[in-house]
């Protein structure tokens, strides 16, 4: 008997189970939710029942103030809703505590990815491909211009300009979850142990993930610290800050930021960032591609991002795809 997928219903404003009566990673309230990780273009407060990891549980009750209705699903543990829907989470590679939902329904098989990347990520688990009939993928960076280039080429370019100017600071630019984790993390793996000064922005999440194992070494605030204590260091801040009057403190900062949009010359420039990073938590073009090859769906649905560039890989490829109408989904605010 052919597949039907009634029970899996893209909504504009997120993904209804329908026999469970659940959505994933609703846009408003409802009175269970699904949540693939803790970006607010994925998670909110108000919802009766959250399902979620439990560091994306975590996250959420530090950022929304979540915490009535919460329910922790482990990595692998597989939990069954009404309706006889099965729900796993897997690894999802993109940041603390993200995870893919796997759902299973009268012998189908459903994968909602939310956001993922293919990329080695010290502060959380790698993603985890799983075969499935419908694979739910994001396409953020969809078009073959959006190729990644190794993390390490990035952090040898911060941190070669440290030394060619140890009066100045590194201003680096990047997102209060996920990528300011990740930058430190890296930079750490690169072998860089002195301090990294924060913007008071960043420093619950990263004692959050601090809490959850990852080790970020040794961090300070700036506003505990002497301008001359951040000549030659890496001074990370959320974006906003990057021309805001708090960057007057730091000594004569070189303005960075960490994002896949970095490979786009006029957003650099927009943003007046001297040393454009190019380290992004999605999966680049060939990710997209090689991902949908290995979980060899018979059905991408594709979502939030460039659809039609990926729409027409997969005709061109034989591979049956649909583009998803979903709104709410911020490219900027974890690329």
């Amino acid at each position: 008997m052919p597949a039907n997928f009634s029970w899996i219903r893209p909504e504009p404003w997120g993904i209804h189970v329908v026999p469970a009566d659940c959505w994933i990673d609703p846009a408003r309230e409802v009175p269970h939710a699904l949540v693939t990780h803790g970006h607010a273009d994925h998670a909110r407060g108000g919802h009766g029942q959250t399902v979620a990891t439990p560091a994306t549980l975590a996250i959420m009750e530090l950022r929304y103030n979540t915490r009535e209705g919460a329910v922790p699903v482990e990595y692998g543990e597989t939990i069954r809703l009404p309706g006889g829907v099965d729900a796993t989470y897997l690894p999802a590679g993109h940041v603390l505590g993200s995870a893919q939902i796997l759902l299973e329904h009268a012998g189908e098989r459903v994968i909602v990815t939310g956001d993922y990347k293919r990329r080695h990520d010290p502060t959380c688990p790698p993603f985890q491909v799983t075969p499935c009939d419908i694979f739910i993928t994001e396409a953020t960076f969809g078009l073959p211009v959006f190729t990644h280039p190794p993390i390490e080429g990035e952090m040898a370019k911060l941190l070669q300009r440290l030394a060619d100017q140890p009066d100045r600071c590194v201003l680096v630019g990047a997102y209060a979850l996920g990528k300011a984790q990740r930058v430190i993390a890296e930079l750490r793996r690169a072998g860089h142990d002195r301090p990294v000064f924060l913007h008071g922005a960043l420093e619950r999440m990263c004692r959050l993930y601090e809490d959850w194992g990852i080790d970020l070494g040794e961090l300070r605030l700036v506003s505990d610290a002497k301008k001359d204590e951040m000549r030659g260091a890496v001074v990370m801040a959320p974006p906003s800050a990057l021309n805001d009057r708090w960057s007057r403190r730091l000594p004569d900062p070189v303005t960075s930021m960490a994002s896949g949009w970095m490979m786009v010359r006029q957003r650099a420039r927009q943003r007046g960032v001297e040393l454009p990073l190019i380290i992004s938590d999605h999966a680049d073009w060939p990710e997209l591609i090689r991902t949908i090859q290995e979980v060899n769906p018979q059905e991408s649905w594709i979502t939030h991002g460039r659809e039609e560039a990926l729409l027409r890989w997969c005709e061109l490829h034989q591979r049956k795809a649909r583009a998803l109408a979903l709104v709410g989904y911020d490219e900027d605010e974890d690329d």
